[in-house]
C-alpha cells in the first residue's frame, strides 16, 4: 500500500536494529527490555512512513482509499500515545529529582505537534468519508440509470451528452472570475474511491458545491447555457450519507475486468 515509502531509511535502520537486539536477546547478551525498545523503534518508523504518505505525502485526498484513511489516523493515534508515555515516564523522573523540569519542554513541543497531526489527520479521513459517500450518491444512480424518484434530491441535464477538458478549463475561469476563489473540486477523473466501488470516473468531475447554494445554483445555470452535462445531488438517495455535490459529465460507468 505505501510501495512509494517503505524503503524509507529509518524504518530499514530500524528493522536491521531489531533484528540484531533479537539475536542478542536470544544468546543472552542482552535484557529483553532492549528488544521492546527496538520493537518500539521500528513502530514508530513505520507510523512515520504511513502519515508522511497519507497526510503529508503529494497524494491527493482522492487518490487515496478507506483503508489508507483508517491506517493514517490510527498511525496519528498512536504517535500522539507514545508521546504522552514519554512524557509521563520523564515526568516521573523530574518528581523524583533525577531530572530537571526543562527536559519536558521538548516533549511538551512534540506532544503538541502529534496533536496537530492527529487533528489534520481526522479532518482528512472526514473529507475522504465525504468524498466516499459522493462517490456512493454516483454509484447508486449509475447502477440503475434513473433518478430517485424524488426529484427534489437529484436532478439531471444531459446537455450534448459530452463533457470535455478545454470545457471544464472554461468553467473553472468563468466561476474563479465571478466568486473569486477556487473552484471545490472534490474529485477530478479516476479516484481510489470510484475504483473501489468499481465505477470509471474517468473524464468526470465532482464538485463540492450544493447545488441550492449561490455557488451551486450559479453553476447548474452556467452549465445549462453551455449544453453540458450534469447531475446535481442536493443529499444522498435514501440509505447513504448526505453529500452534496454536483457531477459535471456522463454518469460513471462499470469498470471493465480490462481496466
Amino acid at each position: 500500500m505505501y510501495a512509494q515509502t517503505t524503503e524509507n531509511a529509518a524504518v530499514r535502520r530500524a528493522t536491521e536494529e531489531l533484528e540484531k537486539v533479537r539475536a542478542l536477546v536470544a544468546a543472552g547478551a542482552a535484557p529483553r527490555a532492549s528488544l521492546a525498545l527496538a520493537e518500539r523503534e521500528l513502530a514508530e518508523a513505520q507510523d512515520e512512513v504511513v502519515v508522511a504518505y497519507t497526510l503529508y505525502g503529494k497524494v491527493g485526498v482522492e487518490d487515496l482509499s478507506e483503508e489508507q484513511a483508517g491506517d493514517m489516523v490510527a498511525a496519528a493515534r498512536r504517535q500522539l500515545e507514545r508521546e504522552k508515555l514519554r512524557i509521563e515516564a520523564v515526568r516521573k523522573l523530574v518528581d523524583q529529582g533525577v531530572a530537571a523540569r526543562a527536559a519536558l519542554t521538548p516533549l511538551l513541543e512534540d506532544l503538541e505537534s502529534r496533536r496537530k497531526t492527529l487533528d489534520l489527520a481526522l479532518s482528512r479521513s472526514e473529507l475522504i468519508g465525504k468524498l466516499l459517500a459522493m462517490v456512493k450518491v454516483e454509484a447508486s444512480v449509475s447502477e440503475t440509470e434513473q433518478l430517485p424518484t424524488d426529484l427534489r434530491i437529484a436532478e439531471r441535464f444531459d446537455g450534448n451528452g459530452v463533457f470535455r477538458e478545454s470545457e471544464f478549463k472554461k468553467v473553472v475561469l468563468a466561476f474563479e472570475k465571478t466568486f473569486s476563489h477556487p473552484m471545490p473540486v472534490s474529485a477530478r477523473g479516476e479516484t481510489a474511491l470510484h475504483r473501489a466501488l468499481g465505477f470509471d470516473h474517468r473524464g468526470r468531475v465532482d464538485i463540492g458545491l450544493n447545488p441550492d447554494a449561490a455557488e451551486g445554483v450559479w453553476l447548474r445555470r452556467y452549465l445549462v447555457a453551455s449544453h453540458i452535462p450534469y447531475f446535481a445531488f442536493r443529499a444522498a438517495v435514501p440509505g447513504q450519507a448526505t453529500a452534496p455535490h454536483i457531477h459535471l459529465g456522463q454518469p460513471s460507468t462499470r469498470l471493465r475486468a480490462a481496466d
